[in-house]
C-alpha cells in the first residue's frame, strides 16, 4: 500500500479526565521527536480518514475501536515556510479499561487533561486541545509555522486568532 503524503489522521483516546498521549522519542528523522502527540499517522491509498484512523490506533496501541465509536472532531490545515503542507483529520475516541501495547514510535502515557499544557506540546496543539475540551463542535484550524516551527499564524473557522492567544 502507498501512503499519501500530506494527509493524516490523528486521535485522542480519552478515558475519564486522561488522553493517551504518545511522546515520540523512538524513530529518528521525526518531525515530531520529542513531542507528545495523539496517536495516528497517513493515509494508504484505498482508506477514509475512519478507517485510517482505527487502522493507527490499532497499529499503535492495540485498541480495536469501532468506526462509529470515532468521532471526527475537526479538520487541521498545517503550512510551513519549510514547505511542509498537511491536512489532517483529528478525532477523538474513548478508550476501552485496558492498558495499550507497547509502541514502537514512542511511550504511550496517560496524562490528565489538566496536565497535558505541561508536556513538550506543538504551540499549534495546544491551540486544538483547548477547542477540543471547550466544545464539541466541529471546526476547521489552519496552523502556520515559520521555517524555526515557531507558529506563526493561527486561523480558526476562517478567524485569525493568534493576536487573541
Amino acid at each position: 500500500m502507498a501512503r499519501r503524503e500530506g494527509i493524516t489522521t490523528l486521535c485522542y483516546l480519552e478515558r475519564g479526565d486522561e488522553y493517551l498521549m504518545l511522546h515520540r522519542i523512538s524513530k529518528k528523522n521525526d518531525i515530531n521527536k520529542d513531542k507528545w502527540i495523539g496517536v495516528g499517522g497517513h493515509l494508504e491509498d484505498d482508506e477514509s480518514p475512519e478507517e485510517c484512523i482505527k487502522r493507527e490506533i490499532y497499529e499503535e496501541t492495540g485498541y480495536d475501536i469501532p468506526l462509529e465509536d470515532l468521532e471526527f472532531r475537526a479538520i487541521i490545515t498545517f503550512v510551513s515556510q519549510k514547505g511542509d503542507y498537511e491536512l489532517m483529520c483529528l478525532f477523538t475516541a474513548k478508550a476501552p479499561d485496558t492498558e495499550p501495547k507497547d509502541c514502537d514510535e514512542g511511550k504511550l502515557e496517560w496524562v490528565k487533561r489538566e496536565n497535558i499544557y505541561d508536556l513538550n506540546l506543538w504551540e499549534g496543539d495546544k491551540i486544538f486541545l483547548r477547542k477540543l475540551s471547550e466544545s464539541r463542535d466541529f471546526f476547521s484550524l489552519k496552523l502556520a509555522y515559520d521555517k524555526k516551527d515557531n507558529l506563526i499564524e493561527a486561523v480558526l473557522n476562517g478567524k485569525n486568532i493568534l493576536d487573541c492567544q
